[in-house]
């Protein structure tokens, strides 16, 4: 991790509503950089269907290049309906999957903490879900979106049979593993690993290596749930989780769950971390096609992910604060994007919101 005063930021703004949100937190970024004596150096790449249409391919070899020789990556969005019928291995999707597997990002950090701004608008009871702050520790990199063999074959009868293979290594589990507890640590101290290890062989191993490693962090409480179970308790009982971890289809399914207690999915951050090397972080949410180009885009989740790339990535927790108070004095104000609208409050679209948070950083410096 580089300690310079310099960061060069890889920008991929992706589909849909991807450039637009990128344009308010690069906004954001300078301003928060020229009050802290911080620079960045952004440079821009293709991926998802913005890469297809150019070069054909959703991941090209020159962004991956420009990705690596990065201090950090900040993702947007991509996909979309245009792409939808294409073959599985050129989707934009898989421009995403070889991002995280070309920089060897293995761990996902997606936080689900209600706003107390926003609590209404969760479709849970108040009572359920004030108070909820979960993170969840996805593996990203492992398991049955990689393992091999995949694909669709002939079979004898002349059928088609589809194949994925949900695969996980000793050392995969572990080093997954290490970084929720060192992530439990750093909050409540709870740490859930979820699997399916009454019926899975893969899971069985999961829950092996993670009551191996619970001896080495013996401040942290250690639970299992089986994934079912799991799903049913984020929506029975929320508050009672603080860090999850699992792998990645369950992680992939269970952090979007998580994130709707929070009432918008608009609102939600990540980060993608690796052992060493430059992390992506990312909204949680798609390319909202139907809204690209109308000024109608949330930006908040992307600026609130370059935060998050602040403090994981390039060390720099006072401008993260900064950044996540601007966020959290323009709700206070009654701003809304028309995804988290609400009766009385102010209507502002993607550029406004911008606007919005750089009046409040102003005025944070002062």
């Amino acid at each position: 991790m580089t300690q310079s005063q310099k960061y060069r930021i890889t920008l991929l703004p992706g589909d849909g509503i991807g450039p637009e949100i990128t344009t308010v937190a690069v906004d954001v970024l300078k301003a928060v950089g020229q009050q802290l004596d911080i620079t960045f150096e952004f440079q821009k790449a293709k991926i998802g269907g913005a890469a297809i249409d150019d070069t054909g391919d959703p991941l090209p070899p020159a962004t991956l290049e420009i990705c690596r020789n990065s201090d950090a990556v900040l993702l947007a969005a991509i996909g979309g309906w245009k792409w939808d019928n294409l073959p599985s291995q050129q989707r934009p999707e898989q421009g995403l999957l070889g991002l995280r597997a070309g920089l060897g990002l293995f761990a996902n950090l997606r936080p689900a903490k209600i706003l107390p701004q926003l609590i209404d608008s969760s479709t849970l009871k108040k009572e359920v879900v004030e108070g909820v702050d979960i993170m969840v520790v996805r593996e990203l990199t492992g398991g049955i979106y990689f393992g091999q063999p995949k694909g669709i074959f002939p079979t004898e009868s002349g059928e088609k049979r589809g194949v994925n293979t949900m695969a996980y290594t000793e050392s995969e589990i572990d080093r997954i593993g290490k970084v929720a507890f060192e992530t439990a640590q750093k909050r409540r101290g709870k740490l859930c690993s979820v699997d399916k290890s009454n019926v899975l062989e893969v899971s069985q191993l999961w829950r092996d290596r993670i009551t191996q490693l619970a001896p080495e962090y013996p401040d942290i409480e250690l639970s299992h749930l089986y994934v079912d179970n799991a799903a049913m308790q984020l929506v029975r009982a929320p508050k009672q989780f603080d860090t999850i971890v699992t792998g990645n289809l369950f992680g992939d399914i269970l952090s979007d769950a998580a994130a709707m207690l929070t009432g918008s999915i608009g609102m939600l951050p990540s980060a993608s971390l690796g052992a060493s090397g430059p992390g992506v972080f990312e909204p949680v949410h798609g390319s909202a096609p139907d809204i690209a180009g109308q000024d109608k885009a949330n930006p908040l989740a992307q600026v609130l992910s370059a935060a998050m790339m602040l403090r994981y990535g390039l060390d720099r927790p006072l401008a993260a604060d900064r950044i996540e108070q601007a966020v959290m004095q323009v709700l206070d104000k009654g701003y809304r994007t028309g995804d988290i609208m609400s009766e009385g409050m102010t209507l502002l679209g993607c550029r406004g919101m911008g606007d919005a948070l750089l009046t409040e950083l102003e005025n944070l410096k002062s």
